[in-house]
C-alpha cells in the first residue's frame, strides 16, 4: 500500500484504510445539468440545419460570457453578501450553455459528413459504384423476417466508411464518408425454384455458418480497420436520422477485395474472439450460443427463439456487453463491486500490495483492452469512460464521486460521438446506471430496515431500479411491459457472474493453451445453460409479457404508473398481508390458470368450436376436439404468436397439425407449435414450393420426431367431436387417367381446403386458394354444400370467385389478415360480396382473436379483440331467415333464429338440399339484383290524411355505434 493516505483513511487503524468510510454530504450534481445540456443539444444539432445551429451556439457562447463577467462582478464585492451564491449560479449557468453549444457544434459537424462528397447524391439515384471502404463494425447476420409469403434472405450488415468512390461516369472522389454494407446472398440448394422462397433461418440445430452457405465466410471474417474494394448498388438511408450517408448493396456470392489488411490491435482481438467461439464449439447448442455473447457480445450463434425469450425476460442485456461485464473484469483486481468504493478491501490488488496509483492504472489498461475486444458500442463506451473515471475516484472513498464520474463519462462521449445523443442503447445504459447510483442504495436501506438480508436486499433493489428507469424506454420500442423481468434477472445473476468470469478465462487462454480453454468452457457451460432454461421457462408462461400502448405516450404513460406503484410501494411495505396479496395477485398474472383467465377475461369462450388466432399476417387456426385437445390448420408467421394462442387455449395435445401450402405466413411459426406440446403428425401439401421453407418444416419435424404426411384428396378423418374432409388438392393422376381441370402449379392453389363439421356446424378452411383453383375445386365437388362458416381464401384478397362464394352462402365468414399489411388484404370489393350475400364478416386485423361456438341454430361468434366497435343490428328476414343485403355488425339477439323450413321456401322454388341435413339452400343472390323498398304507409287518421312510413335512412347516415366489451357475442346470419 502507498505510504500517503487519504484523509477520509487517515484514522483507521488497518493499513487498508477504513473499511466503511463516512460520506457526508449530499450526491454532487454539479456535473449533470451540463451533461444533460450537451445530450439535448447533440440530439437535436444532428438533425438542424446548420446555420441555425451555429447562430444559436454564437448565441450561447455570447450568454455564456456574459454571465462569467457577471458572476466574477459579484465575486469582486468586499465582505459576504449574497452574491457569493448567485455569483456560483451564474457560473453554473456558463457551463450549461457553454456545454450545450459544444454539443450541438460537435453534432452539426458529424451531421455534415453524411452530406459531403458525392456519394449522398448517388444514393439518392440508385447507382452503382465501385467503393474503396475501410470497415468500422464486425459483420452480423440479420434475422430472417416474414413479408407476405416470403421471408428475406440471409444477410450481413456492417459499417464501413468509404474513402474512395468511383462513379459510374469514371470519375474518382476521395474521403471519409460513413455508409452502411449489406452483403446479400442467396443460399444454394434450398431457394425458392419460383423466385419466391428463401433460404431457411438458422433454427439452432446447426451452427450459425452452415445455415448461412449463401454468405461466404470471408465475409463474416472481416475485422474493422480491414480495407476492401466492392461494386454496389446505393441506395439512401431507410431515415433521416440514421449515421450513415448511404447503403451499399453488395453481392454476397463472390468473396471481398481485400487491400489492406487490418491493424495489429484488431487482428489480436479478432484472435481472442475466434478463439473463444473455437473454444465453445464443443458444447451443447444453447452453452455455444450465449457463452460468446455472455463475453464480449458475439450473438452470431443465438437462434432465434432463444433470443425471443430473453427478450420476452428483459434478459437482452446480458447478451450486449455493458458496464456489468467491466465490473466483473475490475472485480478480479479490486474484489467485488459493492466493496469497490472502500479502497481495495480485497482482490489481487491488496493482496499484491499495488498502490491506488498502480491499481488505477492496471484498470484504465484492462477498461481499453476491454472495449477493444467487445467493440465500441454504446453501452461499452459508457461503461469504460465511467469506469475509467471512477477508477481515478477510488482512492478518495467518496460515494457522491460516483454520479460526477457518469455525468463526466456522459457529456465526454457526447462530444465524442454525437450520435450516441440519438442511441436508444445509450439511453438504457445510463438510465440503469443511474438507477444503481441513486435508487438502488435507498432502496436496498429500506429493504434492510424491513429485516431483509443485506446481500438480497442489494440484489432486489438493483434489479427493481433498473427496471422501472428503463421499462419507460423499452416500452418505446416494444410497445410492451415484462412482468417476469424482476425476478428472472435476479435468478440469472447467480449464474452470469461464474459464466462471464470462466468465459474470461477462457478467452485469455484460447490462443495459448486451447484444450485448457475448452475445459475452462465446459465449466462456464452450467450456468451458462442455466440461464438459458431461465429464459425459456419465464418465457413460456402465459403472463410473461403484458401489451402496453407503443411509442412515447406510452413511455410517458408507463412512467407515471411506476411513479404510483413506488409511491404506494412504500405503504404496501408497511402491511405485510398487503404484500402478499399484491404478490399471489403477481403471481395469478404471470401464471394465468386458464379458471382465473376464463373469469377475468372471458377467453377462451365456454364451448368453442374454432379459434381463428390473431397472428398477423398468416393464418393460424385451432378446432377444438376435447379437453387441452385440438386441430391446427396453419401456424402463422411468427412462434411468438401461435404459441401465445395456444397456451391461451389451454392447448397441450395436437394430434394433428396442417399446413396448407408451404408460403412463410403458414408454416414459420411451426416452432411456436411445438413449443412444449404432444404433436402426433404434421400433414402437409404435396407441392413443395418454395422449397427452403419445405426443408424448414421438414428439419423442424425431425428436430421433434415429428412424422410428416401428405394430405391426400377424399381422405376423411375424426377426432373426437370433430370429422373432416380434404378436398384440395387432387390426387395425382394416375397413368392414363383423365386428368382433372388444370390449375398451374402455384404454392396458393395448392393450399390443403378441408370441409370440417363439429356440434352440427360445417365449416369451409380455403387456405390461400386463388380464382383458378376455386374454380377447380368447385367443379371437382359440384355437391359442395352451403356452409356457417367460411375461412375466406387469401386474408381476404379481391382474387376469389364469386360463384364459390354463391354457392357456399357463409353464415360467418372470416379473415386473417394483419393489421396495416402492405397488401391491401382484405379487399373491400370481397367484404361487401361476402355482406351482400348476407354474411357477418369479422376480420383479426380489426377484431383480434376470433372465436366460434354454438350450434347449427344457434350460431356465435365471440371477439376478443378491443380495436374496433360494433354498431348496427342484424335485422331478421321475413324469408330465409338471413340478414338485409349490407347490414353491417350486430348485437347479440334473442333466442334462435329461424330456420328455413320455419319461414317457408325462398321464392322461384326450392334448390337442392345438403346431403344429409335437409336443409334448404336458397339460391345465389347476386349484389345488383338488391333493391331497397320504401316502408309500406301506416293507416291513416281521421282528419289528418294518411301517416308516412319511417324516414328511410340516408345512403351516408353511420350506423349507431355502440361500445363494445372484449369478449363479447356476436350473432350470425340465421341458418338456412
Amino acid at each position: 500500500m502507498t505510504a500517503t493516505r487519504t484523509p477520509v483513511h487517515a484514522s483507521a487503524g488497518s493499513p487498508y484504510g477504513d473499511s466503511d468510510p463516512q460520506q457526508e454530504g449530499p450526491a454532487d450534481l454539479r456535473l449533470v445539468a451540463p451533461a444533460l445540456a450537451a445530450w439535448g443539444a447533440a440530439a437535436v444539432g444532428l438533425g438542424a440545419p446548420g446555420g441555425v445551429v451555429a447562430a444559436l451556439c454564437a448565441g450561447a457562447v455570447g450568454l455564456a460570457v456574459i454571465a462569467l463577467r457577471m458572476a466574477a462582478v459579484r465575486r469582486s464585492g468586499v465582505g459576504p453578501s449574497p452574491g457569493g451564491r448567485s455569483a456560483g449560479a451564474l457560473v453554473a449557468l456558463a457551463a450549461v450553455l457553454l456545454c450545450a453549444a459544444a454539443g450541438a457544434a460537435s453534432a452539426a459537424l458529424h451531421a455534415a459528413d453524411l452530406r459531403r462528397g458525392p456519394l449522398p447524391g448517388w444514393a439518392q439515384r440508385y447507382a452503382r459504384v465501385t467503393a474503396e471502404l475501410v470497415v468500422t463494425g464486425d459483420p452480423h447476420p440479420t434475422r430472417p423476417t416474414v413479408r407476405g409469403s416470403q421471408r428475406t434472405p440471409p444477410a450481413l450488415v456492417f459499417t464501413a466508411d468509404a474513402v474512395q468512390v468511383t462513379a459510374p461516369d469514371g470519375a474518382v472522389t476521395v474521403g471519409r464518408t460513413p455508409t452502411l454494407v449489406v452483403v446479400q446472398g442467396q443460399r444454394k440448394g434450398t431457394g425458392d425454384d419460383s423466385g419466391q422462397g428463401n433460404g431457411a433461418p438458422d433454427t439452432g440445430e446447426r451452427p450459425a455458418d452452415e445455415a448461412r452457405g449463401g454468405l461466404s465466410a470471408p465475409w463474416r471474417g472481416l475485422l474493422p480497420s480491414t480495407r476492401i474494394r466492392v461494386v454496389a448498388r446505393t441506395a439512401p438511408p431507410l431515415s433521416a436520422s440514421d449515421q450513415v450517408a448511404a447503403v451499399l448493396r453488395v453481392d454476397g456470392d463472390a468473396p471481398p477485395v481485400r487491400t489492406g489488411p487490418p491493424s495489429a490491435l484488431q487482428r489480436l482481438a479478432g484472435s481472442l474472439r475466434a478463439g473463444l467461439r473455437e473454444a465453445t464449439d464443443g458444447l451443447r447448442p444453447d452453452a455455444r450460443a450465449l457463452l460468446p455473447g455472455f463475453v464480449v457480445g458475439d450473438t452470431s450463434r443465438v437462434p432465434p427463439d432463444l433470443a425471443d425469450a430473453f427478450r420476452a425476460t428483459d434478459l437482452t442485456h446480458l447478451l450486449a456487453v455493458s458496464g456489468s461485464n467491466l465490473t466483473l473484469v475490475l472485480a478480479l483486481l479490486i474484489g467485488p463491486p459493492h466493496l469497490a468504493l472502500r479502497a481495495e478491501r480485497r482482490g489481487l490488488a491488496p493482496r499484491l500490495g499495488l498502490s491506488l496509483r498502480t491499481t488505477a492504472f492496471i484498470g484504465g489498461a484492462l477498461a481499453l483492452a476491454f472495449v477493444v475486444v467487445c467493440r465500441p458500442d454504446p453501452s461499452v463506451l459508457r461503461a469504460a469512460a465511467c469506469g475509467l473515471i471512477t477508477l481515478l475516484a477510488i482512492g478518495s472513498g467518496r460515494r457522491r464521486s460516483l454520479l460526477p464520474a457518469l455525468a463526466a463519462a456522459v457529456l465526454l462521449l457526447v462530444l465524442y460521438d454525437p450520435w450516441l445523443a440519438r442511441s436508444y442503447g445509450f439511453v438504457l445504459s445510463v438510465l440503469a446506471t443511474g438507477a444503481l447510483l441513486l435508487l438502488a442504495p435507498r432502496w436496498s436501506a429500506a429493504l434492510q430496515r424491513r429485516r431483509v438480508p443485506p446481500r438480497l436486499a442489494e440484489m432486489l433493489a438493483a434489479a427493481a431500479a433498473a427496471q422501472a428507469v428503463c421499462a419507460p424506454v423499452v416500452v418505446v420500442l416494444a410497445a410492451r411491459v415484462g412482468l417476469v423481468a424482476v425476478p428472472c434477472n435476479l435468478l440469472a445473476e447467480l449464474a452470469v457472474g461464474p459464466a462471464t468470469v470462466l468465459g474470461f478465462a477462457a478467452l485469455a487462454l484460447a490462443p495459448v493453451a486451447l484444450p485448457v480453454a475448452k475445459a475452462v468452457a465446459w465449466c462456464a457451460a452450467w450456468p451458462t445453460e442455466a440461464v438459458a432454461v431461465l429464459a425459456r421457462t419465464g418465457s413460456s408462461l402465459p403472463g410473461a409479457e403484458l401489451d402496453w400502448p407503443g411509442g412515447w405516450q406510452g413511455g410517458l404513460l408507463l412512467a407515471a404508473v411506476t411513479v404510483a406503484l413506488v409511491t404506494a410501494g412504500r405503504r404496501l411495505l408497511r402491511h405485510r398481508w398487503l404484500c402478499v396479496l399484491c404478490a399471489l395477485a403477481l403471481v395469478l398474472a404471470v401464471c394465468r390458470p386458464a379458471p382465473f383467465t376464463r373469469i377475468l377475461t372471458g377467453w377462451p369462450p365456454p364451448g368453442w368450436r374454432a379459434v381463428v388466432c390473431d397472428v398477423g399476417q398468416g393464418d393460424g387456426l385451432v378446432l377444438a376436439a376435447g379437453d387441452g385437445t385440438a386441430l391446427v390448420v396453419d401456424t402463422g408467421p411468427e412462434p411468438r404468436a401461435i404459441d401465445r394462442c395456444l397456451t391461451d387455449l389451454g392447448i397441450r395435445r395436437i394430434p394433428l397439425l396442417v399446413l396448407t401450402h408451404f408460403h412463410a405466413d403458414h408454416v414459420d411459426g411451426l416452432p411456436g407449435a411445438l413449443r412444449g406440446r404432444a404433436v402426433g403428425a404434421i400433414e402437409t401439401t404435396t407441392l413443395h414450393i418454395p422449397s427452403g421453407q419445405a426443408e424448414f418444416v421438414r428439419r423442424r419435424a425431425a428436430a421433434a420426431h415429428v412424422p410428416v404426411v401428405h394430405a391426400v384428396a377424399g381422405e376423411r378423418r375424426r377426432l373426437g367431436p370433430l370429422s373432416w374432409e380434404v378436398l384440395w388438392p387432387p390426387a395425382p393422376t394416375p397413368p392414363g387417367a383423365q386428368a382433372p381441370a388444370a390449375v398451374p402449379p402455384d404454392p396458393n392453389d395448392s393450399s390443403v381446403t378441408l370441409l370440417v363439421r363439429t356440434g352440427g356446424l360445417t365449416l369451409l378452411l380455403l387456405g390461400d386458394l386463388e380464382p383458378p383453383a376455386q374454380q377447380a375445386l368447385l367443379a371437382t365437388h359440384p355437391q359442395l354444400p352451403a356452409v356457417d362458416v367460411l375461412k375466406v381464401a387469401h386474408h381476404g384478397s379481391a382474387y376469389q370467385d364469386p360463384e364459390l362464394i354463391h354457392r357456399l352462402a357463409p353464415r360467418l365468414a372470416l379473415i386473417s389478415v394483419g393489421a396495416g399489411n402492405p397488401y391491401g388484404h382484405p379487399s373491400a370489393r370481397t367484404v361487401a360480396e361476402l355482406r351482400a350475400q348476407g354474411a357477418r364478416v369479422l376480420r383479426t386485423d380489426t377484431d383480434g382473436a376470433l372465436a366460434v361456438l354454438g350450434t347449427h341454430d344457434r350460431l356465435t361468434a365471440v371477439i376478443r379483440g378491443r380495436r374496433r366497435r360494433l354498431h348496427g343490428r342484424l335485422r331478421r328476414r321475413a324469408r330465409g331467415g338471413r340478414p338485409p343485403p349490407g347490414s353491417g355488425p350486430c348485437r347479440s339477439a334473442r333466442g334462435p333464429w329461424p330456420t328455413a323450413s320455419a319461414v317457408g321456401s325462398p321464392p322461384g322454388g326450392r334448390t337442392a338440399g345438403d346431403p344429409g341435413t335437409g336443409r334448404l339452400r336458397p339460391p345465389p343472390i347476386r349484389p345488383r339484383a338488391i333493391r331497397r323498398t320504401r316502408p309500406p304507409a301506416r293507416p291513416a287518421v281521421p282528419g289528418r290524411g294518411p301517416r308516412p312510413g319511417p324516414r328511410p335512412r340516408p345512403a351516408t347516415a353511420r350506423p349507431r355505434r355502440r361500445p363494445r366489451r372484449p369478449g363479447r357475442p356476436v350473432r350470425a346470419g340465421a341458418p338456412r
